[in-house]
């Protein structure tokens, strides 16, 4: 347990350290004052100022989360700044970049991590081409042959074995294959069998699929930049599917439920946590840039708004809409880890 703890607070550490950095970098590349970079939340442990006597860089008593607080970003202390200091300031394109460098950085941190994996372990293959399939199973009886390429599952394209398993995993009962054979496109019914909890991995279908490996450094800039393409395309069909009814929002995970994980994946292997830490860091990422006040992306919707104006929101404005936000995203992360709990029990 102790063992799974110091994991979990350093791949978070991590993620957050890295977030946290791509706003810091380019707040101080633009000249925009920085009052604090903290790693973690409530009350400090630990504090420090910088050279320059201008950013305090502490670390707080919780190890969830962090922030790099910025000129411009609230009202209360700005006034005390040269105008030229504050976030708001800034031409559009430079305050674009500071927020989004956040997520920016933690795809960066995702593509290394994937790309070392493909060192370590080798780059294993993402092929739709079914290799074999089990005698007996609903696939055969269907009439899916091995060699056959899905194309398409419910009609929702897949371009890897990633998207193969997560529309297998959203599917409900019957579900229409599109597969090409002999440069033709047949469209087949499988009818899976389901246990007492409904399969995730395609495998009640009866399609095995072996994932060849290559090694090499040039295997493993591809699989880097394939992977994260697949893996972040399965981000956004399930945040579609959220709102269409195709995944439960229990299924949803905070804190505790990442702690879960963590703890699962560490018995699995060292090279497991890294996934693990490429995983969540997109996460983190592509979460952060859904349009909603207080994310990023809600703040770059509104440089948007303001590009297309021609003048910002007020100020005032701006941050009540985020304070609202911020208070509405940690009612969620509040119901979510209940969830989390509850699951666990």
């Amino acid at each position: 347990m102790i063992l799974s703890i110091i994991y979990f607070i350093l791949i978070l550490g991590v993620i957050v350290l890295v977030h946290e950095f791509g706003h810091f970098f380019f707040a101080k590349l633009f000249g925009i004052y920085v009052y604090e970079f903290a790693l973690g939340m409530g009350p400090k442990i630990f504090s420090k100022k910088g050279k320059k006597g201008e950013t305090v860089y502490s670390i707080r008593a919780i190890p969830i989360g962090g922030f790099c607080q910025l000129a411009g970003e609230g009202l209360e202390e700005d006034e005390k700044l040269p105008k030229d200091r504050l976030l708001q300031s800034k031409p559009v394109w430079q305050r674009f970049l500071v927020m989004f460098f956040g997520a920016g950085n933690n795809f960066i941190l995702a593509l290394v991590v994937l790309f070392l994996l493909g060192l370590i372990v080798g780059s294993p293959s993402n092929s739709t081409v079914i290799p074999s399939i089990i005698e007996g199973s609903p696939a055969e009886t269907a009439g899916l042959m091995a060699n056959d390429d899905i194309k398409k599952i419910n009609g929702n394209t897949t371009k890897t074995l990633d998207d193969v398993q997560l529309y297998l995993a959203i599917a409900k009962g019957e579900t229409e294959f599109t597969v090409l054979r002999d440069d033709k496109e047949v469209t087949i019914k499988v009818t899976p069998l389901e246990g007492e909890e409904k399969e995730t991995k395609g495998y009640s279908y009866g399609i095995e699929f072996k994932r060849e490996v290559e090694r090499g450094f040039f295997p493993a800039i591809k699989y880097s930049f394939t992977k994260f393409a697949s893996l972040y395309r399965q981000m956004i069909i399930t945040f579609k599917e959220l709102f269409t009814g195709g995944v439960s929002p229990r299924e949803l995970s905070g804190p505790v439920g990442i702690y879960t994980a963590v703890d699962q994946t560490r018995t699995s292997g060292f090279t497991n946590l890294l996934y693990l830490l490429a995983l969540l860091s997109l996460n983190v990422g592509f979460v952060n840039l859904i349009p909603f006040p207080a994310f990023d992306g809600g703040r770059i919707l509104f440089l948007i708004i303001e590009k297309i104006k021609g003048k910002p929101v007020k100020a005032e404005t701006e941050n009540l809409i985020h304070n609202i936000g911020f208070f509405l995203l940690l009612g969620l992360v509040v119901l979510v880890t209940i969830n989390d709990i509850i699951k666990l029990f």
